[in-house]
């Protein structure tokens, strides 16, 4: 006999939202799919309920969150038949933390999941069934591999500080002694740098009142050279006790060659304020990838993950098929790691970035790896400055490489890509479906998507990274 509040999956229809399962009913359903971010997808009727850390195959107990018209939110009560996928979460903090979201799953089906992402994207987005998308790429230890942390302050009951990410959902910060996705380095950092501010007694920011000082601890480590850049988050420029937490993090940590004070001082949620300054040591810190020294400064970007940047670029690299003589486009070219990847195989390489600091850094790097002749960097949209490039100075390139942001390339970057005609676009990607959706465009536009390989950059999340070969369609395959 049904149980008090217990519903089977033959239930009346909401009046509301038409939904076969109302809010607060607890069903048993078998999860079918994942979504993009990872959460199980069961249906009841027809009607899809998103339920975290379900896994496909999965029979589950489900209390419905919340219904609307198409679908609706569960969570998950109690397994009754468990995924051979699954498996125990090693971080005592997963459940609460909102950093990671696949940990529950083993990383054979985390790369299978990855791969199913693109494909599906490319196939129900883009219509290009016949794209060949080739297994993930993933780590040999898929653990400890983040070279920056990014860490929020706050206050705990007692008083004392705490850093942690925040609870999913929400702006509750879950104090944490490790992050297992973290270097070590970066990680022991993070707790030394807590452990002498709270010995100081410097405050924590607090986001509703807008007081206190610490916002937050970011950490940065070169994987090859070991050396390590701290810098401290402020809520205006005061800095308490700096003389003495620049004595102690250095005493604390002999591999530390820098220590940068930020200012932000705005009611935001973007962690960096305008004004940067190196309190003690030096600008930067060096790395490489592969044979590439690059400079990194207190806001660089640079990828988190530069072993498997290697092999991201590497990729690339062997898609462009440079054999000294061509002229290649980078499109958001950012601090240049792609464009001088590409400029030890090519005649010249023009890179194109919206942000002046990261074109400085990119001639910078140019200039440190003797490629700055071979090279050009310059400020401006890229859907406006190659055209300009093309008309006035009749530059013509033989392979394009993009490398957008999550909301992929500007539709007029995409025509003038068609426009100007290189035999070979090479597209690096962080997400899916806008790749599938500009892969469109650029086969509507003459070009054949020859494959995309996905690459494994972010181990235990649902983040993908792909790189995809294009060709110039000839016209006898038109």
């Amino acid at each position: 006999m049904e149980r008090l509040g217990e519903r089977t999956t033959m239930m009346a229809k909401n009046q509301n939202n038409n939904a076969p399962v109302q809010k607060n009913d607890i069903i048993t359903a078998t999860f079918e799919d994942l979504t993009h971010e990872g959460a199980g997808v069961a249906k009841v009727d027809g009607y899809a309920l998103f339920v975290p850390y379900g896994l496909p195959g999965e029979t589950a107990k489900i209390k419905v969150l919340k219904t609307k018209k198409g679908y609706g939110f569960g969570k998950m009560l109690e397994r009754i038949e468990e995924s051979r996928d699954r498996t125990d979460a090693p971080c005592p903090i997963y459940y609460l933390c909102g950093g990671c979201q696949l940990q529950h799953m083993t990383y054979e089906a985390q790369l299978r999941f990855k791969h199913k992402q693109v494909q599906d994207a490319v196939t129900r987005i883009g219509g290009l069934d016949h794209v060949p998308v080739h297994p993930t790429i993933g780590m040999e230890d898929p653990w400890r591999y983040r070279n920056k942390a990014q860490v929020p302050v706050g206050t705990r009951d007692d008083g004392h500080l705490k850093a942690g990410f925040f609870q999913k959902r929400s702006h509750r910060i879950i104090d944490m002694e490790s992050c297992i996705i973290q270097q070590g380095a970066n990680d022991e950092a993070v707790q030394i740098v807590k452990n002498i501010a709270d010995h100081y007694n410097i405050k924590a920011y607090d986001e509703e009142s807008h007081r206190g000082t610490l916002r937050h601890i970011v950490t940065r480590q070169a994987n090859s050279t070991e050396q390590l850049m701290i810098i401290l988050v402020t809520n205006g420029p005061d800095l308490p006790h700096k003389k003495d937490l620049i004595h102690d993090l250095r005493e604390a940590m002999p591999n530390v060659t820098s220590i940068v004070h930020n200012v932000n001082s705005k009611k935001t949620n973007v962690i960096f304020g305008e004004k940067t300054e190196v309190i003690w040591g030096d600008e930067y810190i060096y790395d490489y990838i592969g044979d590439i020294k690059f400079a990194i400064s207190a806001r660089s970007f640079y990828q988190v993950n530069p072993s498997q940047t290697k092999v991201l670029y590497d990729k690339a690299l062997e898609y462009a098929e440079l054999r000294g003589n061509e002229t290649v486009i980078d499109a958001y070219c950012g601090i240049g790691t792609i464009s001088l990847f590409l400029a030890q195989k090519a005649r010249h390489v023009y890179g194109v970035e919206a942000i002046p600091e990261a074109v400085s850094d990119a001639k910078r790097n140019a200039k440190l790896n003797k490629l700055d002749d071979i090279t050009t960097f310059a400020v401006g949209e890229a859907e406006e400055l190659v055209p300009w490039w093309h008309k006035a100075n009749g530059l013509q390139p033989d392979v394009f490489v993009v490398d957008p942001p999550r909301k992929g390339c500007d539709e007029k970057l995409l025509q003038t890509m068609i426009d100007m005609q290189p035999e070979k676009i090479v597209y690096v990607s962080c997400n899916p479906a806008t790749l599938a959706r500009d892969l469109n465009i650029l086969e509507d536009g003459g070009y054949e998507t020859k494959e995309i390989q996905p690459v494994d950059m972010f181990p235990q999340t649902n983040h993908i990274e792909s790189v995809t070969w294009l060709e110039k369609r000839s016209k006898r395959s038109v």
